[in-house]
């Protein structure tokens, strides 16, 4: 990626900081700092308000072709769209999975009808999304999915039960991967299916986590219906669409998370200040690790932005999720005894702690530790099959 900005972009840049200064206030002042991991609960009426917001100014799906209703913006801009957002400490989005999943994966695979029927609700901010991928059986290895639809009357009938779907109790629509072939196996028989999540035979069901929020849900379908027409792909290309989604999710996003990640370190550096343990050698080397390796991890997503580097997502993870791990580990050994214990009154977890228990998943979700390892020894290194 050509990483030089030009004089257009810093006029977008500008654009961009002066509409966030004038709109987040009011109303949407209350939501600084709001939503994010592990915080996904917060606001989330007034934050799905502010995606209106977003979608009115023409800030949603900035690099969608303007063919399809996006701003065509260079990948720059949308870096610096991603990251001026982050530093003005605006919400977390509610359709992620929407704008940066869904929607290049309909612009890449999808019909013209499926792109004029799906694409302006993302875009206005109006039509509220999440991912239907992983199983109790099938979280890392998606290619075991047991969730099957078979056509009946005219129109996809789904059974089965997907699981850690974000932020499912408030999402109008699911892109669900589901068996559609019964006699096929591992990643034959697949199809990518639009299903509507307001229906009899829709069940969600929160799931409580450690930090004492329900930002993931249990989902259910029994005799779930869609349309027939409402597959991105044809039937049986769901793994190949699935791949593809998975690719957009190491997009442009990554770097507003650094941002994120930039305000977390910032923050346990200031707390080392505070109460003098950045003078402890082993206090501040740890500091210093994590600055480095923030930077490491800003230029490794630059460098593959636009690539299709076999490597890139895995190794992208890799850093990322144990860094952030560290990071919360980091943020409590600073605070010491004082860290195990809940501020009086409200009793709800400080940020240090809320950072420190969601993050104990980071090497999890998203595809495993373990997983990514044996994708990069498998397709890169060439080794043989565990």
């Amino acid at each position: 990626m050509d990483l030089s900005v030009t004089a257009e972009d810093e006029a977008f840049r500008a654009e961009v900081r002066e509409w966030l200064a004038q709109n987040l206030r009011g109303e949407f002042e209350q939501l600084r700092g709001t939503g994010g991991s592990g915080r996904e609960h917060e606001a989330i009426e007034l934050r799905t308000e502010w995606e209106k917001a977003l979608g009115a100014a023409g800030w949603i799906g900035l690099g969608l072709p303007q063919s399809v209703g996006g701003r065509g913006a260079t990948l720059m801009q949308q870096v610096i769209f991603a990251e001026e957002y982050a530093r003005a400490d605006a919400p977390g989005r509610v359709n992620h999975m929407g704008e940066y999943l869904l929607a290049p994966t309909l612009v890449a695979f999808g019909s013209e009808e499926l792109q004029r029927r799906f694409l302006p609700g993302i875009l206005k901010g109006e039509e509220m999304w999440c991912q239907g991928y992983s199983e109790p059986g099938a979280g890392s290895d998606l290619a075991g999915v047991r969730t099957r639809a078979v056509l009946r009357d005219g129109s996809w009938s789904i059974d089965g039960q997907k699981v850690w779907t974000s932020l499912a109790f408030h999402a109008d629509w699911c892109f669900v991967i589901a068996r559609t072939d019964p006699d096929s196996e591992r990643h034959r028989g697949l199809s990518y299916l639009l299903v509507p999540m307001d229906q009899e035979g829709v069940d969600i069901r929160p799931i409580v986590q450690i930090t004492g929020s329900s930002e993931f849900s249990e989902v259910f379908f029994d005799d779930a219906r869609t349309e027939q027409h409402y597959v991105v792909g044809e039937p049986g290309d769901g793994w190949k669409v699935a791949m593809g989604t998975l690719g957009f999710e190491r997009g442009v996003a990554t770097l507003a998370q650094q941002v994120g990640f930039q305000r977390e370190l910032d923050q346990v550096i200031a707390d080392a200040h505070e109460n003098g343990t950045v003078e402890d050698p082993q206090i501040s080397e740890r500091l210093v690790q994590a600055w480095i390796e923030l930077r490491v991890m800003r230029y490794q997503a630059l460098r593959t932005l636009g690539t299709n580097e076999p490597a890139a997502a895995s190794v992208s993870k890799l850093l990322w999720a144990n860094w952030h791990r560290r990071l919360g580990e980091l943020g409590i050994d600073i605070r010491g005894a004082a860290a195990t214990v809940l501020p009086a009154e409200a009793y709800e977890l400080t940020r240090e702690q809320a950072v420190f228990l969601y993050t104990r998943a980071d090497t999890i979700y998203a595809g495993s530790n373990e997983i990514q390892r044996n994708i990069l020894a498998e397709r890169v290194l060439g080794l043989p099959r565990g």
